[in-house]
């Protein structure tokens, strides 16, 4: 039976604050690296990533959000397209380089002699390393 009030009284509505349940973003892709194949849904794709105010990425970036943390504002970057061939590469040592842009290592080899020979030298220790460890 509904409430009826007394003569002289009336009802005040009170806006009562709705909880929403806290819901899992959902993914708004999948990326993949060309070289190395990992796959990841991603959250974003840009130079804002949400919920972190403060942070402008240097490159248009594929990130999601930290899956180890409980805070909104943590992501981990997967990856970007290499700005000389665009494919879609990871951030991995094996997979990409950033040197004021992304650059993809088949790209980077090709292109050796135009970047600064301090990169050209930490190449040729890794695959002096990846040679050691082959022969291994």
């Amino acid at each position: 039976m509904p409430y009826s009030p007394a003569a002289g009284q009336r009802i005040i509505e009170v806006p009562v604050p709705v909880r929403k349940m806290q819901s899992v973003e959902e993914p708004e892709g999948v990326f993949e690296c060309r070289l190395c194949g990992l796959r990841a849904p991603y959250s974003y794709h840009g130079q804002k990533p949400p919920n972190a105010c403060s942070v402008v990425l240097l490159e248009e970036c594929y990130t999601m959000n930290d899956p180890f943390t409980p805070q909104k504002d943590r992501f981990l970057i997967l990856g970007s397209h290499c700005c000389l061939c665009n494919n879609a590469v990871c951030v991995g040592q094996d997979c990409s380089l950033f040197y004021a842009k992304r650059f993809c290592i088949p790209c980077v080899k090709e292109h050796i002699d135009k970047f600064p020979e301090e990169i050209q030298l930490d190449l040729q220790k890794k695959k002096q390393q990846q040679n050691l460890q082959a022969s291994r």
